[in-house]
This record gives C-alpha cells, structure tokens and sequence, in this order.
C-alpha cells in the first residue's frame, strides 16, 4: 500500500470533525502585552483576523473573494480604547523617521517644482506666492485629516494599519448606516484616482527626462545626423531603463535611490538658483496678479507640484514609528514645510527671471550653451528616473493585491509581467501627449483635487458624523469640509477644461 494511500485514509476520519458542526468556531486565544495575560474573542475583545501582504499592505480579497474588506463595527458595543494599533504592526522591512522623511521629499520634489515658475506665470508674482503657501498648507492639512481619521478607524476596527482606499471603505462601514452601501464604491474610487494620479505622474516624468536629455544631445550634435531627433524616439529609449529600475519590489530597496535623486536635485537646484539670481530684473517688471482667466492652470500646476498624497499612507503604514508622522513638528509638518516653501521660492525668482519666456520646465530655460547648464538637466533628468520607481510602487501594489489570486503558482511571473505592460503603458500614453505644461496641469486638475482635497473632507465627515459631537461645535468640521469638497470640484472643472483645450492647440 503506498503512502499516499495510507495519507488518504487516515485523513478520511478527520473530515466529520472539520464540517460537523458549521455553527460552531474556534477559540481565538491573543496575548495583551498591557495586562500580561492571555484575552479570548469570548470576553472583553472582538478579534477580526486580517491577512497581510509580504509589503505590509492589507489584503481585502483572498482567492477571488467578494466578502468586504470591515465589519461593520457594532453600535452596542464601543471599540476597545485602550487597543494600539501602532503595537501590532508586524513590518518585515520598516523604515526609520529619517528614510520616511527621504521618500516623502522625494515623492514631493519630483518635476512639480520645476513647473511652479510656470504656475506663477499664470498666476502673477505676488499672487502666486500667496496661493501657493495657502493650497500648500490646504494639501498639508488635508494628509493629516486623512491620517488622524486612519488612526481612529484602526482602533475602532482593531487593525494594525490601513490603505488609503480601506481607509475609505472602513469610514463608509462604520459611519451612518445609510452610507454602508457605498463602501465597496468609495474604495474602488480612491484606487482608480490613485492608479491615474501616479501613473499619470509617471508619464510626466517620462516627457520631463527625455526633453531635458534632448536638449542637452541637440547641442552637441548641431553638425551631424543625430540633430534634432524627434521627442518621442527619447522616450522610447527610456524604456529598457524603466523596466530594470521598476523590477525591484521592495520599498526599502528604493531608499538609496530617493537619496541620490535628493541629492542630485539639490545640487541641480543650488545650481539653477545661481542661474536665477544673475542679473535679476526688478519686481516692477512682473505681474502682480495676471487674471482669473489664467488661475484653473495655475491651481492644475500647484496642487500637482504639491500634492504627494498618493505615497502618504504606504509610507505612514511602514514606519517603525508610525507616531512621529503626525503631530508637532513630525515628519509630515517638516517635510511639507520645506517642500512648499522650496516651490514658492523657485516659482517667484523663475518666473521674476523669465518672465514671459518661462518654460514648462525650468531647466528649460537655462543655457544651453553652457556645462553648468547642461549638468544642472542631465542631474534633474536622473533624479525625476530615480522618482519614476517610487510614484510606480503604488499603483503597482494597487492592482497586483486585486488580480493575484488569478495566476496560482505562477505568481512571480505574472507580477513581472504586469510591471512589464504598465511601464510600456505610461510610455505609449507619454508619447501621445507630449506637451509637458497642459499634462501637468490636466493630471493635477483631474486626480489630485479628488484625491487631495475631496477625499480626505468626505472620509473624515463621514467617519464621525453620528459620533457625539464628531463633527465639533456648530459643526464647524461639516461646513469646513463643504468648502473643501467646493473647492476641490471648482478646480477639478475648470483646471480640466483649460488643460484639454491647451492639448487640444498644442500649447506647451
């Protein structure tokens, strides 16, 4: 008789014992680090077991399953307060305070502040500088809403961490009871802007380096066959790279990346200001304020330069103390403070150099007949590549957790692959539109404001409206949020229809 025959009859037994009994259930048995003892799921706590990805990102679907990502977390009965969600954090790779610190300036100080002198272009000198601290601190406060409202959901639902989209479906669960049909459509919402947002934000970044680098080649090769080589043919050559870089899987992996590319665009900054402060024309000569007319591309520009929220949440749910992202200074007020006062500074001294003449890049205004130059868009073209890999992590994360349970064993092969065709994706899409101004703008008008400003108002209401005095005094939190959600459509509608046109006429 052989073994496998002997394994299948003593398992034959065992099957009764398994499915006997369906009403019955396991006791869930958890030690509590606080009271040194051991809590069941049959006295004081509810237990809800979640599976979780080799990244630490939560798994709401496992082979194929339909079942919702919460439960509904009882009226009766309050969420332990005394649960800590930052204590059950089980992180196979977390990251430091300094290395989160890193890839939020990096996921910030991508090609967005190069473009803000063209945002003050269409804004006005002092006008801009003015808009710009304010949507500055509006993206900034609207992170930390989003986080504090993450925190409250993971206590109540006793999880460890939540995504952005989960975050919005645990808000919809456990908010009124009115809006519990909606949650499966507020996660799948959040997902697709986030998936458009950064792949969006990739193509950008695809057209940034190759005009950049054609720049610099269209110098030295005036006198040969090489001169003048359509955009596009850049772009394709881009794509070897791409894949290689985007083959590594591992967020802490990319750490050494951010830092050279913070390097690189910290000396290509340091550089362009040398460049912006010679022979500087007098504010008199500027624009004050240009026109209302002009504003939609000017708020597209900004709030994709300062938006970095897409990246915000993975970084939080994989830090070794995710308590110092918030909070004062934390790591979000220190990295934001920097990021929007370095835009404002580049957006007021570009645009009161160029003036008229400012380009949808900056670097594309400097000499291109000199070395300093030259280094300063080859130095920026290396770093917003570098950039490409961690604005690719997400939505690679995103669509990889919700298409897994397809490919069995073959898993491995299959992620590649996808990776493979999104990087061919963003490059055909990248190829289509090249007019770098007008796609900055349409990507900053269209996912941003959503993501940025309209989601974290709706999360955040929601999650403490039929909360006692959720919503503060004279619900001061609604109406705040109304004008958030307000704000976020007038940009979303305006600063997308300027933007089409532009594409449309071909400006840049």
């Amino acid at each position: 008789m052989s073994k496998k025959h002997l394994h299948n009859q003593a398992a034959i037994p065992l099957a009764p014992a398994v499915f006997k009994k369906p009403q019955m259930r396991p006791m869930i048995a958890e030690y509590d680090p606080k009271k040194k003892g051991v809590k069941n799921d049959l006295s004081d706590v509810v237990m809800v077991k979640y599976k979780v990805d080799p990244n630490e990102i939560p798994v709401e679907q496992q082979a194929g399953s339909t079942l919702p990502l919460m439960e509904i977390p009882g009226r009766d009965i309050e969420a332990d307060e005394d649960y800590n969600p930052f204590e059950h954090r089980k992180l196979a790779h977390p990251t430091s305070d300094m290395d989160t610190l890193i890839h939020l300036l990096k996921g910030s100080l991508g090609s967005g502040i190069l473009a803000m002198p063209m945002a003050f272009l269409n804004a006005g000198l002092f006008f801009g500088l003015v808009a710009t601290f304010a949507i500055g601190g509006i993206c900034t406060y609207c992170v930390h809403i989003l986080v504090k409202t993450a925190h409250e959901l993971c206590r109540r639902i006793q999880k460890p961490s939540l995504g952005f989209a989960e975050t919005a479906e645990a808000a919809f669960l456990s908010g009124p009871p009115a809006v519990h049909k909606f949650s499966r459509l507020a996660k799948a919402m959040v997902n697709w802007f986030l998936v458009i947002d950064l792949l969006g934000c990739c193509c950008v970044y695809i057209v940034f380096v190759s005009r950049n680098v054609k720049q610099v080649v269209d110098f030295y090769t005036k006198d040969s066959e090489y001169h003048d080589i359509p955009l596009r043919v850049y772009m394709v050559a881009l794509l070897p790279l791409l894949i290689l870089m985007n083959l590594l899987r591992n967020l802490k992996y990319l750490a050494p990346f951010s830092m050279i590319a913070n390097l690189l665009v910290g000396t290509g900054m340091g550089i362009t200001f040398y460049y912006l402060f010679q022979d500087i024309p007098s504010i008199h000569d500027r624009l004050p304020f240009t026109g209302i007319e002009r504003l939609p591309t000017f708020f597209g520009t900004a709030i994709f330069a300062l938006e970095g929220i897409g990246v915000v949440m993975p970084l939080e749910n994989n830090m070794k103390t995710p308590t110092h992202f918030i909070g004062c200074p934390g790591v979000l007020n220190t990295g934001m403070f920097f990021v929007v006062s370095l835009y404002a500074f580049v957006g007021f001294f570009g645009y009161l150099k160029y003036g008229e003449h400012t380009a949808s890049s900056i670097t594309l205004n400097l000499p291109e007949n000199e070395v300093l130059g030259q280094s300063v868009k080859l130095m920026i073209a290396v770093a917003i590549f570098f950039t490409y890999s961690l604005q690719f992590y997400v939505p690679m994360e995103i669509i990889w957790k919700n298409v897994r349970h397809w490919f069995g064993a073959k898993k491995n092969f299959a992620e590649y692959s996808i990776r493979i065709a999104l990087i061919v994706m963003t490059l055909c899409i990248a190829i289509a539109i090249p007019n770098l101004g007008p796609f900055i703008s349409l990507v900053g008008a269209v996912c941003l404001s959503f993501l940025g400003l309209i989601f974290p108002s709706i999360i955040e209401t929601v999650t403490f409206w039929d909360r006692p005095n959720g919503l503060g005094r004279f619900n001061w939190v609604l109406w705040k949020n109304i004008f958030l959600v307000c704000f976020g459509i007038l940009g979303f509608l305006t600063g997308a229809y300027v933007s089409i046109l532009d594409i449309i006429q071909g400006e840049d």
